[in-house]
């Protein structure tokens, strides 16, 4: 259990971790080589020769069978409309039966398909992009509930399957009698939480094969059931892209407002927002090319009446927001597996949980850190006296105000490291110390930032690995940093400001247009002054 919920478990009712959407590639593997197309056509389709006009003839086989069983199924075939698709075929799912097609969206989509080139007897097969009508079916699962499958009617077949888990523990708690409300995409109220946690923890790989496999082999009737058995034609299924979320229920929506308006503060002051990057366990190296970036904004796509921290990392992200009043959701998702030392193939789905759990826990125990820091005035004024060596060396102490020791601190918080096992090099930390101290590398070395960081080493807040040039961040190095940043940036700088460099305008602003630490910073100013006036002093 993460320092998050055990600090704020009294506002929360109850929580719950599960993936949240998984979307999957699936493809027919022989059918990526060209060779083993030919192969099979000699084999299974009295050797047929490969044409582009076969190729073409099989497309259009496909689209004459979906309109067929169109007929079937009492299933219309749409454009995708311009608006989210999600919203659009919602209707469609009203009063659905199940294991049944219920809607069917063509879009021109982009896919990999087999293409001819040659003319007459010789020709010559290859993959190649391009942009062609696919069919999106849209489908009431009897174990998945609501889902789609976009097929593509040319050779080799790809297909993507979008699946959520919300709804598939829907599934699961009504056929064990467990009372819940589900409230767009979460659950707002759960008779048995920990049940609920043990069924979203049930999830396997062959629960995804299983539903794939069927309806993909249902959906692709080019091929005959002894052609899949024997040649292997049968789609392989793949993560494309994986949203994982933990779910706090609080008991009161004005106890959620007030903590996220907190969390939504901290992350603006701790690190500079445009600079922190965030906690997903993975070593971040000079040859990492992603976006690292953590971004405060409001998302109209999300629908969301509350702003949202989003984090990046590699092809992912970490979102945290406010959503159906009572629930904090904290959703790592990616759109490339490996970025987290994960295999594509569903197979590996226990390892992926089990990683992106613990970038929730990491990232909810970074925030906590954030939230409240705390330390002995011992240990503080420890920190502040010069450490002398075994060698005689004299290594000064830490100091509040010192720019470059607190542009020193502000890189090591940022989430960057984090992603890194909390590990990094001078060389990596370089850069961010220069922008944090808004300097040029002739106004700063790289020397003198190695000899700051010596002054953290020696009160045991860094530590260099073995037999490596790497550093790490260790736990209560964390801490200190962020209770000198705290100290400096959210208690003296704004307080400073207020008494000695205080703008005339701001005293004309009502209190109720103010900002929550606006506010307590003028109470506090406001104070001063009547201390200084009981006492009988003036400011200068």
């Amino acid at each position: 259990m993460n320092t998050f919920y055990e600090h704020h478990k009294d506002s929360i009712k109850f929580g719950y971790r599960c993936f949240d959407r998984i979307l999957l590639n699936g493809l027919i593997q022989p059918f990526q080589q060209p060779e083993r197309v030919i192969g099979f056509f000699n084999a299974y389709r009295e050797g047929l020769r490969v044409t582009r006009n076969l190729l073409g003839d099989i497309a259009q086989q496909f689209q004459n069978w979906v309109k067929n069983r169109c007929q079937k199924w009492g299933v219309s075939i749409l454009d995708a409309p311009d608006e989210r698709r999600d919203d659009f075929v919602t209707p469609y799912f009203r009063h659905a039966k199940n294991d049944a097609v219920v809607v069917i969206l063509k879009a021109r989509e982009p896919a990999r398909i087999m293409i001819a080139i040659g003319k007459e007897d010789r020709w010559h097969l290859q993959l190649a992009q391009r942009w062609i009508v696919q069919y999106n079916f849209y489908i009431n699962d009897r174990n998945w509930g609501r889902m789609f499958v976009r097929i593509c009617p040319y050779l080799p077949f790809s297909a993507r399957l979008c699946l959520n888990q919300h709804h598939w523990l829907a599934q699961r708690m009504r056929a064990e009698g467990i009372d819940f409300k589900q409230c767009s995409n979460a659950f707002l109220r759960c008779s048995h939480p920990q049940k609920l946690q043990q069924l979203a923890d049930s999830l396997t790989a062959q629960d995804l094969l299983s539903c794939g496999q069927k309806w993909l082999a249902c959906l692709t009737p080019f091929f005959k059931d002894s052609e899949r058995k024997t040649c292997g034609c049968q789609h392989r299924l793949f993560f494309s892209q994986v949203e994982y979320c933990d779910n706090l229920i609080f008991h009161r929506r004005a106890a959620l407002d007030q903590l996220h308006q907190r969390l939504l503060d901290a992350n603006r002051t701790i690190g500079q927002p445009s600079k922190i990057t965030t906690i997903f366990g993975r070593k971040v190296t000079k040859y990492y090319k992603g976006k690292l970036q953590t971004v405060i904004r409001q998302w109209p796509d999300l629908d969301l009446p509350n702003p949202v921290i989003r984090t990046h990392y590699a092809h992912g992200s970490l979102k945290q927001y406010v959503r159906d009043h009572l629930c904090l959701r904290t959703e790592p998702a990616t759109n490339d597996v490996t970025a987290y030392g994960v295999k594509k193939a569903v197979e590996n789905l226990p390892q992926l949980r089990d990683k992106l759990s613990t970038v929730c826990d990491n990232y909810l125990n970074v925030q906590q850190d954030i939230l409240e820091s705390f330390v002995d005035r011992g240990q503080l004024h420890k920190l502040t006296q010069p450490t002398v060596l075994p060698s005689g060396k004299r290594i000064p102490g830490l100091k509040l105000d010192h720019p470059r020791q607190l542009a020193l601190m502000h890189a090591l918080v940022c989430f960057a490291h984090i992603a890194a096992g909390n590990t990094f090099t001078t060389a990596e930390l370089y850069p961010h110390v220069l922008a944090a101290l808004q300097m040029s590398a002739a106004q700063y070395s790289l020397a003198s930032l190695r000899y700051d960081l010596r002054k953290l080493r020696v009160k045991d807040l860094v530590e260099k690995l073995p037999k490596s040039r790497r550093y790490r961040l260790r736990p209560q190095g964390y801490s200190i940093c962020l209770v000198f940043l705290k100290l400096f940036e959210r208690v003296y700088s704004p307080l400073t400001a207020g008494l000695l460099q205080p703008y005339r305008a701001d005293s004309k602003v009502p209190d109720h247009k103010r900002t929550q630490l606006d506010r307590l910073y003028q109470k506090i100013v406001d104070d001063l002054d009547e201390l200084l006036h009981a006492v009988g002093l003036k400011a200068a």
